[in-house]
């Protein structure tokens, strides 16, 4: 939503909310070229955890920035335009030639996150310092340009910062005046040319879909399936869980049971077999006067996930415990009768 567009009136019912009209991004695109000369630009690093921090540019760097950044992005879009270039929303495709992707900012919550950060509590932000946070825990940086007589109409470009790209300066030698000598600073970075993601007016434009996926822990695809074995789990299981969680919560925050549940048969194990599963393998889980197996972290949503994918065994050589973290199944032996 533009800056200059009223915000909606709290008397609104959510479906009046949800009809917000998307970006136009060959108008967004149209516009900036008439006004690239008039941005300011301004970058942010945020780590792993999704914290930001301000950072300064030399202003040696100041006619790298739009070509780097922004121009090639920008010649894309006007490029598709002539070569019918189409937007599809993320959730409901898959990205294919001339196809670019968009969602809503609100739906990806780490990018949601860090522009509400940026735009409204930047006085509590810190400045980057090698020695405090580390190159090696930044995940990303985000450039954010603004209107030189109109700074709300702003948007913002976020590429990856990824190890491959990243100089250690302890270890390097730059090539000067015909000879190597020491690299005298904290690091180098090489700028990623490509373009990869798109802030503007609340919408999210995916240039590279593997990158947005890794920059914002983004993986919509993998969740919508784990939401569909969640409720799988919910009808064949009895589960028990503190006040304030469930399992769609515990699930949604483990990206280790998000994964795991890509490939469960739901069902193969039922719960007095994962019981008496749990027993055998002297494994601590916990249930209540009900029978119904008690979660209370994403601990118990690993062990009780293991259970129900058979991810425990015990060898019959040394008698030791273990978990399996790969599975694949073996043909029957030659002259054995099929099981089952």
């Amino acid at each position: 939503m533009n800056e200059d567009t009223p915000k909606p009136d709290s008397t609104e019912t959510p479906t009046e909310q949800s009809e917000r009209e998307p970006t136009d991004i060959f108008q967004w695109a149209n516009q900036t070229d008439a006004a690239k000369n008039e941005l300011n630009v301004e970058f942010f690093l945020f780590n792993k955890g999704f914290t930001p921090y301000f950072t300064t540019v030399s202003d040696e760097l100041d006619a790298q920035l739009k070509p780097l950044f922004l121009l090639d992005m920008m010649s894309q879009v006007e490029l598709g335009a002539g070569t019918g270039l189409t937007v599809r929303d993320y959730e409901l495709s898959e990205k294919e030639d001339n196809v670019l992707l968009r969602t809503e900012l609100e739906k990806v919550k780490n990018a949601d996150s860090l522009i509400h950060l940026i735009e409204h509590e930047r006085h509590d932000m810190v400045e980057f310092s090698e020695q405090e946070h580390e190159i090696k825990r930044i995940k990303g940086i985000i450039a954010k340009f603004s209107h030189k007589n109109d700074p709300k109409k702003s948007f913002y470009i976020v590429k990856q910062v990824s190890a491959s790209n990243v100089l250690p300066g302890t270890v390097s030698w730059e090539f000067k005046n015909g000879k190597f000598e020491s690299f005298t600073s904290d690091f180098g970075w090489k700028v990623p040319t490509d373009s990869q993601v798109l802030i503007v007016d609340g919408d999210i434009f995916i240039f590279n879909q593997s990158k947005f996926e890794r920059l914002f822990n983004y993986e919509f695809k993998k969740q919508l399936l784990a939401d569909q074995k969640v409720a799988e789990i919910e009808k064949l299981y009895k589960l028990s869980f503190p006040d304030g969680l469930d399992l769609q919560t515990v699930v949604r925050e483990r990206k280790k049971a998000v994964n795991k549940l890509q490939k469960l048969e739901v069902g193969a194990v039922t719960q007095e077999q994962a019981v008496q599963y749990a027993d055998d393998m002297q494994l601590e889980l916990m249930t209540d006067d009900e029978g119904a197996i008690i979660i209370m972290d994403g601990n118990d949503l690993d062990m009780f996930v293991n259970l129900i994918n058979e991810d425990y065994i015990t060898s019959e050589i040394t008698g030791k415990r273990y978990e399996i973290k790969l599975k694949r199944a073996l043909d029957e032996a030659e002259g054995e009768p099929p099981r089952g």
